[in-house]
C-alpha cells in the first residue's frame, strides 16, 4: 500500500509539473513578443531620430550623402534615378537627367557612370551593346546603414 501512496504523489506531482510548465510556457511567450516589439521600436525610434539628425544637417535625405568625394551635381543625380529605379541603361538615364536638368548628353553620362563605377557605387551588367546600370549592393548596404536601416538576416532571407 505505501508503495501505491508514492506512485500516486509522484504522479499527482508530474501532472502539477506538467501544470507548471505549460503555465509558463504561455507567460513566456507573449512576454518574449512583448520585449522583440520593445526591441523594434527602439530600433525605428532610433532610426528616426538619425533621419531628422542628417535633415538639419544637410537639409534632405538624399543617397548622394554618402558621396562627399563626387561633387558634380549630374553624378549625384544618376544615383539618385538609380535609386528610383535600378537597372537602367544610358539612354534612359541621359532622358530622366535630362527631364530633371533641361539638358544632357549621353557622353557625358557615359563619363560619370564610369567614374561611378571605378567608386564603387554603381556595377554595369549585361552585354557590351546592351548594358544596364545599377546601383551597388555595398552602396545600398552603406545607404540602409547610414539611415538605420541596416539589413538584419531576417530581411535578406
Amino acid at each position: 500500500m505505501p508503495d501505491e501512496d508514492v506512485k500516486d504523489q509522484i504522479k499527482s506531482l508530474a501532472e502539477k509539473m506538467e501544470g507548471l510548465e505549460e503555465s509558463m510556457r504561455m507567460v513566456s511567450g507573449p512576454y518574449s513578443q512583448l520585449l522583440e516589439y520593445i526591441e523594434r521600436f527602439q530600433k525605428i525610434s532610433s532610426s528616426y531620430f538619425r533621419l531628422i539628425d542628417l535633415y538639419q544637417k544637410y537639409g534632405e535625405i538624399s543617397p548622394d550623402l554618402l558621396m562627399p568625394g563626387v561633387k558634380d551635381h549630374i553624378s549625384r543625380e544618376i544615383v539618385k534615378i538609380l535609386f528610383e529605379r535600378d537597372g537602367q541603361n544610358i539612354t534612359q538615364i541621359t532622358d530622366k537627367l535630362k527631364d530633371r536638368r533641361g539638358s544632357s548628353s549621353r557622353r557625358i553620362v557615359r563619363d560619370r557612370l564610369k567614374m561611378l563605377r571605378e567608386k564603387g557605387v554603381v556595377v554595369e551588367k549585361g552585354s557590351e551593346r546592351s548594358k544596364e546600370y545599377w546601383l551597388s549592393e555595398g552602396y545600398v548596404k552603406k545607404w540602409y546603414e547610414l539611415l538605420g536601416l541596416g539589413l538584419d538576416k531576417k530581411t535578406s532571407e
